[in-house]
């Protein structure tokens, strides 16, 4: 069984930092994509960065391009999301989520995390 334990959320002044954390467990994640979503109150859940496991690629939303870095440790099988330069718009709850690199749709997601940026 897949688990995806969040952690790391909190409330931050714009302009700050928080790194959020991501712990896998239940199988070897090397054909796996892990990523990072988003959902502010009234709004659809948004894609904010993914990582694949075996290489390390990374992509990135537009709006965080720059600001967050998404990383991961192997040895732990943990994902990092590294946010800096935090700003209100950037309020939501946070969730891990993760695929096969062969799929499009996510099948495992976390409790999420809440982000809050105060101006």
């Amino acid at each position: 069984q897949v688990q995806l334990v969040e952690s790391g959320g909190g409330l931050v002044q714009a302009g700050g930092s928080l790194r959020l954390s991501c712990a896998a467990s239940g199988r070897t994640f090397s054909s796996y994509v892990m990523g990072w979503f988003r959902q502010a109150p009234g709004k659809e859940r948004e894609f904010v960065a993914h990582i694949r496991w075996s290489g390390g690629r990374t992509y990135y939303a537009d709006s965080v391009k720059g600001r967050f870095t998404i990383s991961r440790d192997n040895a732990k099988n943990t994902v990092y999301l590294q946010m800096n330069s935090l700003k209100p718009e950037d309020t939501a709850v946070y969730y891990c989520a993760t695929r096969l690199l062969s799929r499009r749709e996510y099948d495992y997601w976390g409790q999420g995390t809440q982000v809050t940026v105060s101006s």
